[in-house]
């Protein structure tokens, strides 16, 4: 599937409409995925993020990630679904959670990042691009002007 992309919370009260592809898809081990995905990783898709539209209420939870960055997870406070993140240094982009995207979306991790916290019985594709922590930030985008 290509874009544009849509999703839904899992009770349905928060719908998404992504019209671009996106920047980046990953796989992401840290410890704070963990404590979202019930000790698995998550699953993202990285989009512009004024071509990421929402309709319906979000909730929100904010921590500093080991990067020092403040990550912002925002969630249906109806049923918990997780939709999107954002952190503070890369406010043009958000990343959407697979989960939140409708079924037959096509994505898949292109990368897997912060493999050293991943646990010992964790299934890494080695054809995947992986990094031990988080990969070098890509260049925001051109200023316009």
């Amino acid at each position: 599937m290509t874009a544009p992309y849509t999703g839904r919370c899992a009770c349905g009260a928060v719908t998404l409409a992504i019209a671009a592809e996106p920047v980046g898809t990953r796989q992401c081990w840290c410890r704070q995925c963990q404590q979202i995905a019930a000790g698995g990783p998550t699953h993202n898709a990285i989009f512009p993020a004024a071509a990421v539209k929402i309709s319906g209420t979000l909730a929100h939870a904010a921590w500093q990630a080991a990067s020092g960055n403040t990550l912002t997870f925002h969630f249906c406070p109806a049923c918990g679904t997780q939709i999107f993140a954002q952190s503070s240094a890369r406010l043009h982009l958000k990343t959407v959670r697979f989960g939140a995207l409708d079924a037959g979306h096509g994505l898949e991790p292109e990368v897997v990042i912060w493999t050293e916290d991943a646990p010992a019985w964790a299934q890494i594709d080695p054809t995947r691009e992986s990094w031990p922590q988080q990969p070098p930030a890509a260049p925001p985008p051109p200023s316009g002007t």
